[in-house]
């Protein structure tokens, strides 16, 4: 990795991801590229300076001479924000990715704001198998709690949401969104602890695995048996929106926890820790200790580029300490 020479002439260095290399590795003439992105997250546009005193030659001088990294071919520590083109040129808002919480069962966990992943089923009734009422996902009314979702079973009405629209109050949410509008997003995990899956609990197939043991999944609106993404036909001022102003559509989905977290510690005592949750045993006030595993769900617009990172804890039953 080193920059590039921007002292002269302007430099476009194009490279293959990773994924791509091993599609041409592969050497059996099937290659072909049909798709590239282009970014610029080293800039930093608010060096734009219209009141620089030698003129307007030199506005964006220190953008021009702002050290750019050569092209990266790791996905994951590359084009965080990729650049996109829009024949409107009157456009005073773009679209954006927002976190929905405005119903319970959508909302992160209240004070650890993050979305816990109940690991196996043991953990989704963990308390030394006494009763059925759970310890950790829970109530004793059977009712889940906020911002834990059952990575086993899958059941219960907890779930991640993702709006998509023009987030302002200067344009009405009654008018469309127009060619803005989101109809397929990508969803990333590491495959080594997780899955997407619908609402219903059903295992969405992934697209690849890179190297790096993230997993791709595409979600379209026009896949009606991936049950994912809708749109958004309400247009009011309701509480259940976090969009202020036009909206697009909406992603909905649960994680599953892979086999090898439902089935062992290992990975937890490699790439996590343990805490302390509050105990749902008989008689309650007790404290569950589980092993944790913290990691993101990133969720990237195909149309805008736009993405959201979604933070996930994985726990597992680890012991019942009071």
């Amino acid at each position: 990795m080193a920059f590039l020479d921007n002292s002269g002439d302007i430099i476009l260095d194009a490279v293959l991801t990773d994924h791509g290399r091993k599609l041409l590795a592969e050497g059996d003439g099937t290659f072909e590229i049909t798709q590239f992105a282009l970014g610029d997250d080293e800039i930093n546009y608010e060096l734009y300076n219209k009141n620089h005193v030698s003129g307007s030659a030199y506005y964006d001088l220190e953008i021009l001479q702002t050290p750019v990294l050569e092209a990266f071919t790791n996905n994951a520590s590359s084009m965080k924000s990729h650049l996109v083109s829009y024949e409107n040129l009157e456009l005073l808002f773009l679209p954006i990715l927002k976190l929905n919480e405005n119903n319970a069962n959508t909302a992160m966990h209240a004070t650890a704001n993050t979305f816990y992943v109940a690991a196996d089923a043991f953990t989704e009734d963990d308390d030394e198998g006494t009763t059925t009422s759970g310890v950790v996902p829970h109530h004793s009314t059977g009712i889940d709690i906020q911002g834990f979702m059952r990575g086993e079973t899958v059941k219960g009405e907890n779930h991640i949401r993702i709006d998509q629209g023009l987030d302002t109050n200067e344009i009405s949410p009654r008018q469309g969104i127009g060619d803005m509008m989101e109809t397929e997003y990508t969803v990333q995990i590491d495959n080594r602890l997780g899955h997407i899956c619908t609402t219903a609990g059903e295992t969405l197939t992934e697209d690849y695995i890179d190297d790096d043991h993230i997993a791709y999944y595409t979600v379209s609106l026009s896949d009606v048996d991936m049950n994912t993404v809708f749109a958004i036909d309400d247009n009011t001022n309701s509480t259940q929106n976090v969009i202020a102003g036009p909206r697009g559509t909406k992603l909905e989905f649960k994680v599953r926890s892979s086999m090898d977290l439902q089935t062992s510690t290992f990975l937890f005592t490699r790439l996590g820790g343990t805490e302390n949750l509050p105990s749902r045993a008989p008689g309650g006030g007790g404290v569950t200790q589980v092993y944790y595993i913290d990691t993101i769900v990133r969720v990237t617009g195909i149309k805008t580029g736009n993405s959201i990172d979604i933070p996930v804890r994985f726990v597992k039953y680890k012991a019942l300490v009071s």
